[in-house]
């Protein structure tokens, strides 16, 4: 360890004698603005317009020079080869890499002498000209180097990099700037993103932003980040959904409304979950649950487009089929299928869960249900597939069946065995909803239940919230999906990581 430690001070102190060689040149090793730069991307697009020239030398030997358009350029090192005379750099920028030729006939003793004081991963900007070389590589032929930022720590070696996943998450800056497609992938995060903007606003939907301190931690089954507001003497919880505020929207007139924020719950982690994520909730007056499977179809499928992917993903080692329309099934069906029991009949219901090892006494048959479900049924839904129609009694913010008082208007969309959209037709009776929030079920712990009383918000049905439908989506987990990333902590740019080991 002492070695090691010794031999990175040593890496420093010599990056560090470079950035006072440039000093003592009069260069800011910081850098200083860099305007009209263009990206790597578009200048390799120039490439058409190189033109050549055969020559022959008196000796009889053929060559071929190339002329091409003047470009600026700017980006960090990842690889330098000198030789003699001679650098050959890659550069790299958000869009791509470039390889640059330095020469010290061609850049002059200045510049030359600036050259002498890169490192790998150093930010630079050219000017010079985009030609090819002999090997008909597309080249930046260097003819004023700009000195840009220096890098005192070296980066992660070439062929090892970051391997250790907790250091690419707790370094994300390292692993953006060199792991192969991480960049990429964030950026096609951003772009799926978008997409889900464009969707709903071009469907007639406004976005809004909601609190984020809550006086209840309702709308979710969670347990919540606890808080104090001291100016106001009031303890507040982080908020764990967004559903009951923008439902608020809907009684004010706001007839299709959603927001895509950040939600925090105060549970454990693992290759799904992280303690704070992105959320999108949307509501639709006079719609219902129908209404949103048809809208998370179109979200998904414009997410696709967006990022330029195909309708079939590969997701690990297995393929999904995005295709619309996405399969239906029924709660209860599938309940029958996968755990072998008639989901009617109580007894089978309880002999069911002592199998599989579940506590059954002083549990609602329907909390017993619904641990079978998670048990037998989610690990088994390849999907896209709509899990419609669940216990009424578990759904305290949704619509009953009219004619099934027992079953409730609700749908979760299982891909993969994971849950990624939940939404319902939703409760707009305010007496019932009332009686559902005071209501506890039986043998259901309490942060997995959704009896919180929220009094203004039975306040605000009393005003006339109009029939509705209502949709949420994880965002992480849909990037999971369509970038076939393996955790959750892969498309979140800075995951909860524990304290780092010193």
């Amino acid at each position: 360890m002492e070695d090691q430690n010794a031999a990175v001070h040593a890496i420093e102190a010599a990056r560090r004698q470079k950035m006072d060689k440039l000093a003592s040149m009069g260069i800011d090793p910081w850098g200083q603005r860099f305007d009209n730069k263009q990206s790597i991307a578009d200048i390799r697009t120039l490439e058409s317009e190189i033109t050549s020239e055969t020559t022959t030398s008196d000796g009889g030997r053929e060559q071929t020079l190339y002329s091409g358009p003047k470009v600026r350029v700017a980006g960090r090192i990842v690889l330098m080869r000198p030789t003699g005379k001679l650098i050959f750099i890659n550069l790299v920028d958000r869009t791509g890499t470039v390889q640059l030729f330095l020469g010290q006939a061609q850049v002059g003793e200045r510049n030359w002498e600036i050259a002498q004081c890169l490192d790998l991963g150093d930010i630079i900007g050219v000017d010079g000209e985009l030609k090819k070389t002999k090997t008909g590589e597309l080249t930046v032929f260097v003819e004023e180097l700009h000195f840009l930022t220096k890098t005192l720590e070296a980066p992660p070696e070439k062929h090892k990099g970051l391997t250790d996943p907790e250091q690419r998450q707790r370094m994300r800056y390292l692993d953006l700037a060199y792991g192969d497609g991480v960049l990429d992938r964030f950026v096609q995060r951003t772009q799926i993103v978008r997409s889900v903007r464009d969707t709903l606003v071009g469907d007639g939907y406004y976005e809004i932003e909601g609190p984020t301190l809550h006086t209840i931690a309702g709308g979710a089954a969670a347990r919540p980040f606890e808080t104090f507001h001291n100016a106001l003497g009031m303890p507040l919880v982080m908020r764990i959904a967004l559903e009951l505020h923008l439902k608020r929207l809907l009684v004010g007139g706001m007839e299709r409304v959603f927001e895509l924020g950040r939600v925090y719950r105060n549970e454990g982690i693992s290759p799904r979950h992280n303690p704070e994520f992105t959320m999108l909730e949307v509501y639709q007056a006079f719609g219902n649950y129908e209404t949103m499977m048809d809208l998370t179809e179109s979200i998904i499928v414009n997410a696709l487009d967006a990022i330029g992917s195909a309708y079939k993903v590969p997701f690990g080692d297995k393929e999904v089929d995005f295709t619309p329309p996405f399969q239906r099934k029924c709660y209860s069906d599938l309940l029958a299928e996968h755990a072998g029991i008639d989901p009617t009949n109580e007894a089978e219901v309880i002999a069911c869960a002592k199998k599989l090892g579940l506590e059954t006494d002083g549990k609602h048959a329907d909390v017993l249900r619904n641990e079978i479900f998670e048990e037998t049924v989610e690990d088994k839904l390849v999907g896209p597939v709509f899990v419609i129609d669940y216990p009424a009694s578990i759904c305290p913010l949704t619509k009953r069946k009219t004619d099934q008082p027992e079953v409730a208007e609700r749908f979760e969309l299982f891909i993969q065995g994971m849950e990624l959209a939940n939404a319902y037709t939703e409760l707009n009776d305010p007496d019932l909803q009332e009686k559902l929030f005071r209501t506890q079920l039986q043998g259901m712990d309490e942060e997995d239940s959704m009896a919180k009383m929220d009094t203004d918000f039975v306040r605000a049905l009393r005003n006339g919230m109009p029939p509705a439908g209502g949709l949420g989506i994880g965002i992480d987990r849909l990037v999971m999906l369509l970038t076939n990333s393996a955790t959750i902590r892969e498309i979140i740019l800075f995951p909860l990581l524990r304290h780092e080991a010193t």
